[in-house]
């Protein structure tokens, strides 16, 4: 008898983008009764570690320990294909899928895949300072012959405040914030942007942001919904 598919959700990195991860799950899969979707497991660690603190100062061990327990977890209970919806823990990816038996879907590689498949050749990364700091992001849109381009400094402190300041405090986020980054992006040549953190896929959700603009975890849900061998809705 085939394994019954079965997705595992490690989130909690925060709560309210675990959240909205799920319900893209839901509003993407082309179901018309509660049989027809994905079953799934979430494991909302909200005491994980802050992963933008960890890697700025160094002390990486602890988020990766947890994460990786996290992750066995929900292998143990029989998830068969596992989403991260963080896009800073991913810089653990590599080393995460080495210690696990089950897919880990990577979020980042396939978002800078997902540029190169729109023909983006300039391409704006949103994310914490841990993300940009690591280069996850820029690494693997060089493998697809995409450069990317990070926000200046002005632009990359607005970045953080919407992440840490609004969104993560239950806010909706700062629409003149936000105008301000797309301004800083424009002006560097960018055909496209990832939203390269999940609380900026919260202000999506809030605010909309132009057709620029690639949603991250918009990438991992359809992924995680064709990993498991559901259908995608059409529209």
């Amino acid at each position: 008898m085939e394994q019954e598919q079965r997705l595992g959700i490690l989130g909690g990195m925060g709560p309210q983008a675990t959240q909205f991860f799920y319900q893209r799950i839901l509003d993407k899969t082309d179901a018309s009764r509660d049989q027809e979707h994905v079953p799934t497991l979430i494991w909302s660690d909200t005491g994980m570690p802050d992963r933008t603190r960890a890697i700025l100062s160094g002390e990486t061990e602890p988020v990766f320990a947890r994460l990786l327990s996290g992750a066995r977890l929900l292998e143990r209970e029989g998830c068969t294909v596992l989403a991260i919806p963080c896009n800073t823990s991913h810089f653990f990816a590599d080393r995460l899928q080495a210690g696990l038996r089950i897919r880990l879907l990577n979020m980042v590689r396939l978002s800078a895949a997902a540029m190169a498949a729109r023909g983006c050749r300039r391409v704006g990364i949103l994310a914490t300072d841990g993300t940009v700091r690591t280069g996850i992001y820029q690494r693997e849109c060089a493998g697809q012959g995409v450069e990317a381009v990070v926000p200046g400094p002005q632009a990359q402190a607005l970045t953080m405040s919407i992440i840490y300041d609004e969104i993560k405090r239950g806010e909706s986020g700062s629409r003149e914030k936000f105008a301000a980054i797309d301004r800083d992006l424009r002006s560097q040549g960018c055909d496209g942007a990832i939203l390269a953190c999940t609380e900026l896929s919260v202000y999506k959700e809030y605010h909309g942001v132009s057709e620029l603009y690639l949603d991250a975890m918009d990438v991992l849900a359809e992924e995680s919904i064709r990993a498991c061998g559901y259908p995608l809705r059409s529209v």
